[in-house]
């Protein structure tokens, strides 16, 4: 069995992040790098990453620092996977900006729910807790300054 490595085109990293909703944020705090899974929607119209949280060391974090990476990945089997990172700017909204936002987020994570998995999420609380938690959620974006991806093909 071979296996073809490579870069993935820009197209297909976009592909990527629209077909799936949860990812790796990474992000500094201090001297020490984090990394933790979120439910991301990737907006196409705005070219970012939406998603949200409550009050805490990440969103803390993020204000102190607002460089941050995502990544993506698809695995099917250890010889086909697919790999996508993002570097970007962590913007915090607010207000009736945040309100709209967290809105095309949820309907966003419930579309690529139905495509990708044939089952339909009602409600936001059926994909993320954060809104069970106490507090007001931050909604935020990240902008994307770059994207690259990877891929694996066995053959």
């Amino acid at each position: 069995m071979h296996s073809i490595f490579g870069t993935l085109e820009t197209e297909a990293c976009i592909k990527l992040l629209k077909d799936n909703y949860i990812g790796r944020l990474a992000f500094n705090s201090g001297a020490t790098p984090y990394i933790t899974p979120i439910t991301y929607y990737y907006d196409a119209k705005e070219n970012c990453i939406l998603s949200y949280s409550t009050e805490g060391h990440k969103i803390a974090a993020m204000r102190k620092l607002n460089l941050v990476a995502l990544q993506v990945d698809q695995i099917d089997t250890i010889q086909n996977w697919r790999s996508v990172l993002i570097h970007g700017n962590f913007e915090e909204l607010k207000g009736s900006t945040a309100k709209y936002y967290l809105h095309k987020f949820a309907e966003g994570v419930q579309e690529t729910i139905a495509k990708t998995e044939g089952s339909g999420a009602k409600f936001i609380s059926d994909f993320s807790s954060r809104l069970t938690q106490k507090g007001i959620p931050i909604v935020y974006r990240i902008i994307i300054n770059d994207i690259s991806g990877k891929f694996r093909d066995g053959k």
